[in-house]
């Protein structure tokens, strides 16, 4: 066998399209990443924000995560911000609409480490507001993703497989963080409340709580079937695989409609297409059944290669240059020797959820609700107008309604997702676990000022930027309404009052 067809054995020709949908698809998740942070950075983390960055930085851990906000280059400004975020997005449209993927070989990769390196560089910089598992997804992804190649260059089964340890990580990962967390999970009654009380509802998320029990319980077992069994089938020849990623994602796209969250969702599709084949694509829309093999490829030049150009599977290419290969070996072995750390922990009996073991959110674990909630808490935000201010008459309280967390009882909950509402999350946290945080006191501080950038990330603000005399905090147990609730009042929640905790 000639080396071009050693060469042949690491592309993977039959996964044209996965690539175009995996290229497309992180580089629009990066777009809305982006523009979520230009709209809220500044107010939740700017100059003037509730976590003021330039303090952050004056502490020496301010400096522990890598950012080009830490070089003398790039001091932080709120303006500097926003062109980081117009270069990462256009940066993201232009894969977007396929424009790197024309040129030579390489030219995704300079294209997705720019975004990787702009959207680190704010990560670090973010603290409790950017703490979330698909942040790091998100920076992974682009590190990984860009090495995919532009269509002169075949896809590299190396970087697709590594795509497929990260979807093990994820879908594993969630799995075994359930059994080993919360007994619900185990004893099948994790999904009776979790539609109620998850982070941020969506317009179904109602009547999928409103659901018998036995379909409940089916839930869990899917999801157990999938994040503990299916998901293997990954690692096993083609079709197989195929039909292990469509497993996956079709219980991703259940959560996308019952939930809000984010781009987790989203992103887990999308590496899932790590494992779809164009063949099995073809055979969806009509073609012929795929061919039985690993990963479905062929070498050029022989006879199971004639036979599927016969079928018109079109798998066989020229193979791509040594010096292609050479560097897509030197990035997955840098890779590799950070899998180690992930690796140990999907199967310790400490494992860790949503965790990065080094400081470029390279190869993280992942997992997702490993403790489920049966009771829905809300804060709720009031203020008066009053010249009483505190000691104002009950009456003349009104309340701050937020984009998508629960607040007024007759508004249905809306799709927000994959847009990432920041502010928003971090209110379900805190109804966990009320107390005196810093953002959410000066939160409460920005309000009581009628500060505009503040009221810009909220639904509605009851006075119309006019100062408040007063403001206080309420709690609230939320349920949804049941279906004669719902026709005798037209509320999608209902809600008993706990008390007043706080006042400013």
């Amino acid at each position: 066998m000639e080396w071009t067809s050693w060469l042949a054995l690491l592309d993977a020709h039959d996964y044209t399209i996965a690539r175009e949908v995996i290229l497309r698809g992180v580089a629009a998740v990066f777009v809305l990443a982006f523009l979520s942070t230009l709209t809220q950075f500044p107010a939740l983390l700017g100059e003037r924000g509730l976590l003021p960055v330039r303090e952050h930085l004056a502490r020496p851990r301010g400096r522990r995560g890598p950012s080009l906000f830490h070089t003398r280059l790039f001091p932080y400004s709120d303006r500097l911000l926003r062109v980081m975020c117009l270069v990462g997005m256009l940066l993201g449209a232009s894969v977007v609409l396929g424009l790197p993927q024309r040129g030579p070989g390489w030219t995704t990769i300079p294209v997705f480490l720019g975004m990787w390196v702009l959207y680190l560089s704010i990560h670090s910089l973010g603290r409790t507001f950017y703490g979330f598992g698909w942040e790091s997804m998100l920076l992974e992804c682009g590190f990984l993703v860009g090495f995919l190649g532009a269509h002169e260059v075949a896809p590299p089964l190396l970087i697709l497989w590594f795509l497929r340890w990260m979807l093990l990580r994820l879908e594993f990962g969630a799995g075994m963080i359930k059994m080993r967390g919360d007994q619900a999970w185990r004893d099948l009654t994790a999904m009776d409340h979790h539609h109620q009380t998850q982070p941020m509802p969506g317009p179904l998320s109602r009547l999928a709580h409103l659901r018998p029990r036995w379909w409940h319980r089916m839930e869990v077992l899917g999801s157990h079937a999938v994040q503990l069994g299916a998901i293997w089938l990954i690692l096993l020849p083609q079709p197989l695989a195929s039909i292990g990623a469509t497993l996956v994602i079709l219980t991703q796209l259940f959560l996308v409609v019952t939930g809000n969250y984010a781009w987790l969702n989203w992103l887990t599709i999308l590496v899932a297409f790590s494992a779809i084949s164009d063949s099995f694509l073809r055979w969806i829309v009509g073609g012929p059944w795929p061919g039985w093999g690993w990963q479905g490829l062929t070498l050029p030049g022989t006879a199971t290669d004639a036979a599927h150009e016969a079928a018109g599977h079109g798998l066989a290419g020229d193979p791509s240059p040594l010096w292609w290969h050479v560097l897509i070996l030197v990035i997955v072995a840098f890779l590799v020797a950070l899998s180690w750390q992930p690796l140990r922990n999907l199967f310790s009996a400490d494992q860790l959820m949503n965790a990065s073991f080094n400081r470029f959110h390279l190869v993280n674990a992942y997992g997702a609700f490993g403790s489920m909630t049966t009771r829905r808490f809300e804060v709720v935000i009031e203020g008066t107008l009053d010249p009483a201010g505190a000691g104002a008459d009950e009456g003349t309280w009104r309340p701050y309604e937020f984009r998508g967390k629960p607040g007024d009882v007759r508004r249905r909950p809306a799709q927000f997702a994959p847009y990432h509402l920041r502010l928003d999350w971090q209110m379900w946290f805190l109804a966990l676990r009320p107390g005196a945080e810093d953002w959410f006191v000066a939160l409460l501080e920005k309000l009581r000022a009628g500060e505009p950038a503040i009221r810009r990330l909220l639904r509605s603000d009851p006075f119309d930027g006019t100062p408040p005399t007063a403001i206080r905090v309420r709690y609230f147990e939320y349920r949804f309404t049941t279906p004669e609730e719902r026709r005798s009042s037209g509320d999608w929640w209902v809600r008993t009052d706990l008390g007043v905790i706080a006042r400013v």
